[in-house]
């Protein structure tokens, strides 16, 4: 069993976008799992974090900082640009008489820093992903920074932790993961390490797959009671992804369209599991649906959008072979 353990991992490795995919629907098959496993979502999110950092080609991020403004300039976007917007939409549109819980659910949804397995899901497009890797090392360390202010803005006294609070735990839940990922680096060395890339993947699925079930804890109950509701939800939260990649899909028309579409996608498929977790884990009921059901388009537009992404960086090529 020892030994089968590592080909074990290295096959979950191989196939984890397929696990990936699966995993968000065992969640609602199995309801009771996940409500057990639901007050561990903060482990699960430091272990993501962890092995995150512990991925990181350092390598790749020194060549995009070598000429730095595109990088910038999506960080300044992505972190205060499309939250403020949101800001400024819920304070026109009179989102904010539908309650705080509304606002949190938005706050969450455009404030936290992308998820960190969004390089792995443009390199599955077919796309170069370090972009994406830099953007969203970058994101993680200005979200103690960000994040605050942001929710300061839009919630005020109803965020769940003070201003204070929520840097804190932000910052503490990242300078951990990373000062964990440093010793493990030092201990197996940079060789050890590129040979286990397999393993890391495999568990890395798995932690995603631990997270994902944690994750859906009342969905199936919700799908069941209030389908018409649960379905609605789910549908604004693919509407609210869409939305953050098509209008940095725009905003970054002038760079090359791989860059500009790594950009859009890394900015659409946010990491609201570590803003869970800086709040303990505990949210309003409709917050955490709305946390919930937004698993959905994090695991399931990387596979919904590649037609339209082969189309949209092959006429980018043809275009530069012309001009070449």
């Amino acid at each position: 069993m020892i030994r089968m353990l590592p080909a074990g991992l290295a096959w979950i490795g191989r196939h984890g976008t397929a696990a990936l995919a699966v995993s968000i629907f065992i969640g609602m098959a199995v309801p009771a799992l996940s409500a057990y496993l639901r007050p561990y979502l903060p482990v699960a999110v430091f272990s993501l974090l962890t092995l995150a950092f512990l991925r990181v080609d350092q390598n790749a991020i020194r060549q995009r900082l070598r000429r730095p403004a595109l990088l910038v300039g999506a960080l300044i976007w992505m972190m205060l640009g499309a939250p403020l917007l949101t800001y400024l939409a819920i304070e026109f549109s009179g989102l904010a008489a539908l309650g705080p819980d509304v606002v949190l659910a938005l706050y969450i949804s455009t404030a936290a820093p992308p998820v960190m397995a969004a390089p792995a899901f443009i390199y599955l497009l077919g796309l170069d992903g370090t972009l994406s890797l830099a953007l969203s090392v970058a994101a993680l360390i200005v979200t103690p920074l960000t994040a605050p202010f942001v929710g300061e803005l839009m919630l005020g006294p109803s965020l769940p932790l003070s201003v204070g609070g929520l840097a804190v735990q932000l910052s503490m839940l990242l300078a951990g993961a990373f000062v964990l990922s440093a010793v493990f680096r030092k201990l197996a060395g940079p060789e050890r390490l590129a040979r286990s890339s397999l393993h890391i993947s495999g568990l890395n699925v798995l932690l995603l797959l631990f997270f994902a079930i944690a994750a859906m804890d009342g969905v199936a109950a919700s799908f069941a009671s209030k389908p018409l509701y649960t379905l609605g939800l789910t549908a604004l939260t693919f509407g609210l992804a869409l939305i953050q990649i098509s209008l940095s899909l725009i905003i970054f028309a002038p760079a090359s369209r791989e860059d500009a579409y790594s950009i859009a996608h890394t900015c659409g498929t946010r990491n609201m599991g570590l803003m869970v977790a800086a709040f303990g884990g505990t949210l309003p009921e409709f917050t955490w649906l709305w946390f919930a059901v937004g698993q959905f388009p994090i695991y399931m537009l990387p596979l919904m959008l590649k037609p339209f992404v082969r189309i949209f960086c092959r006429q980018n090529a043809k275009t530069v072979t012309q001009q070449t």
